[in-house]
């Protein structure tokens, strides 16, 4: 590459006005860019035409975001249906039922006295409040009970989430807005929390009344086989890491790829975790095609995903 074309666009001061519009900010980052401002930047880009060029669209994010004020948006971000499947973990559908039963979640802080937290019957997740009495025992009745009304030998989780995003009133409910929208929630390790055990617990009394239950696992997996097989191009937004990360770009290794990446994370590369991994390692892996457009914006997603969202919104 010759000196000339890396020295093409040359930093730019800005100033911030109280009339600036998400637009304005979002340009500003673009003059800035030095370090995440640049990265931000581009992912807005990025996610922007891949919402517009893909015909399958991926949202994955992890459930400690679902305990914050973020819901909201992952709600508003599954009812514009420009995505058409989520990934994410059990604690997603923990939170979301709970906080659509009207079970309330409180502003705390990191620096808590954990040990005095556990006696007053207090979780803590990060710095926010949740009361014990709002969290496994209401979730787990209200699956339990759903399934009890279906009364199913077998249903796919999907189905299931559908099932109980219809029973859902709230405005802001993911639940509810993947099954008004028909948006397929795919949660990899769906026992791994307060809606994986009630299931568990209904399969016992199945059991017990002489009757079988399945938890079709691989019905999901079937239905994102179809879907990835059936797209030409497609676009994830990845939040956080983990296995709702992982499972996105496994399945798009089957064709060639994901087209377009936007990774939100606070993880680092260093240590070889699948958490921290660069969109440049998942080329190897053929999970994200060498000439894919990608990009990693590092940053608290609590602060970065309204700026990005908001600046898909004014591009849009």
């Amino acid at each position: 590459m010759e000196r000339e074309e890396l020295l093409k666009e040359p930093i730019e001061d800005v100033t911030i006005s109280p009339e600036d519009t998400v637009k304005d900010l979002i340009e500003k980052y673009c003059k800035i860019h030095g370090f995440v401002a640049g990265h931000l930047c581009k992912a807005v880009d990025i996610l922007n035409e891949g919402l517009k060029v893909a015909d399958l669209r991926f949202l994955s994010f992890t459930a400690n975001l679902v305990a914050t004020g973020l819901r909201g948006i992952f709600a508003q971000m599954i009812k514009s249906k420009k995505f058409d499947v989520v990934i994410t973990t059990c604690g997603t559908l923990d939170h979301d039922i709970a906080r659509s039963l009207g079970k309330k979640y409180y502003k705390g802080f990191f620096e808590a006295d954990d040990a005095m937290l556990a006696k007053l019957k207090i979780h803590r997740l990060g710095n926010v409040f949740i009361p014990f009495e709002n969290y496994g025992p209401p979730i787990e009745k209200f699956v339990k009970e759903t399934l009890r009304e279906l009364n199913k030998d077998r249903i796919a989780p999907h189905e299931l989430i559908w099932e109980l995003g219809k029973r859902l009133e709230d405005e802001n409910s993911i639940l509810k807005q993947a099954y008004e929208a028909k948006v397929p929630v795919i949660v990899p390790g769906i026992t791994d929390g307060a809606v994986g055990t009630a299931i568990l617990s209904y399969a016992e009394e199945r059991r017990l009344e002489g009757k079988d239950f399945c938890l079709d696992i691989l019905a999901d997996e079937k239905l994102l086989a179809d879907m990835v097989f059936k797209s030409k191009t497609s676009a994830a937004l990845i939040i956080g890491g983990g296995i709702s990360k992982h499972h996105v770009i496994w399945w798009n290794q089957f064709k060639d790829g994901l087209d377009y990446a936007v990774y939100l994370t606070t993880a680092q590369e260093y240590d070889g975790s699948l958490s921290g991994a660069q969109p440049r390692e998942a080329i190897s892996w053929g999970k994200l095609k060498p000439e894919g457009k990608s990009v990693t914006v590092y940053g608290d997603a609590t602060v970065i995903l309204p700026i990005l969202w908001a600046g898909v919104m004014a591009r849009g």
